[in-house]
């Protein structure tokens, strides 16, 4: 079934001077401007298109990938606002509208915003800030130390909120912190704990066993890079070992005692050295 505002794969059905015809099957025929179509391009082959409306509200195809699509997240910046609203830049050549009514907060030229891609009631794809009204609408299913993609959505006094997997809310503890976020930021992080109430930990690097081990290595491989000394320690800051190997110091603490174990490394007072 096909997609507005989504990546649909459609068949040449024919020809024309300014571009190809696709087979849209129960819409119809679906144009594709030449400048969109592949130099390969020839009747029945299969392409990767997605659909939109263009300037008159027509439906359009094109093999531009935008930054955004229908059901999902992404920041976005602000290139023009008028009377209707906000328009925001996704990657081609007709903007992306958020009307004045699914604005959180009036949209300023020039910024970037966190926003929701959806059709509307009258067929158009359309933006909103408003993510409470699209995000955590269904029931959160994760387990302990499942690795997640999260969206960095902004901070609160008990540290960043983060948008799990393009649908749920997850909170990131301050004291699991240790590099500079920032909203729209996307990265990999790992489910702590889902709470009865639905509400959902996360922390930024493995949690547990599986992050001392793959730790393991990684600083031996520094080590040798190194000449075989770094000044890091069980005593170091958390700063400190997060910007040299993006772990906790819990983490890094059981990795070099592991280590230490195995005779890899000596702990010393200003560091550890290699075996």
């Amino acid at each position: 079934m096909l997609a507005l505002g989504k990546m649909n794969r459609l068949t040449i059905k024919k020809k024309v001077d300014f571009g190809y015809f696709l087979d849209g099957m129960e819409w119809g025929e679906i144009l594709l401007p030449k400048r969109y179509a592949p130099d390969i391009a020839e009747i029945g082959m299969e392409l990767d298109v997605f659909l939109y409306l263009d300037s008159e509200d027509q439906l359009i195809a094109t093999t531009e990938k935008p930054n955004i699509m229908v059901g999902h997240i992404a920041s976005l910046r602000v290139v023009a606002v008028n009377r209707v609203g906000a328009f925001l830049d996704w990657g081609l050549s007709k903007d992306l509208l958020v009307p004045y009514s699914e604005q959180q907060i009036p949209m300023q030229e020039g910024k970037r915003y966190l926003v929701y891609c959806m059709v509307d009631n009258s067929n158009r794809i359309i933006a909103s800030s408003k993510l409470d009204k699209y995000v955590h609408k269904s029931e959160p299913a994760y387990q302990a130390k499942q690795a997640v993609d999260v969206i960095i959505a902004g901070r609160t006094d008990l540290g960043y909120k983060a948008i799990i997997n393009q649908q749920h809310w997850g909170l990131i503890f301050k004291d699991q912190v240790f590099k500079t976020l920032y909203p729209g930021q996307s990265m990999r992080a790992y489910i702590l704990q889902q709470r009865p109430d639905g509400k959902i930990d996360l922390s930024l690097t493995p949690p547990g066993v599986e992050k001392m081990k793959a730790l393991e290595p990684e600083i031996l491989s520094q080590l040798q890079q190194a000449g075989g000394f770094l000044p890091l320690h069980d005593k170091s800051s958390p700063e400190a070992i997060y910007q040299q190997f993006a772990a906790s110091k819990k983490a890094f603490k059981q990795a070099i005692g592991s280590l230490y174990k195995a005779n890899k490394i000596s702990i010393e007072a200003d560091g550890i050295r290699l075996i």
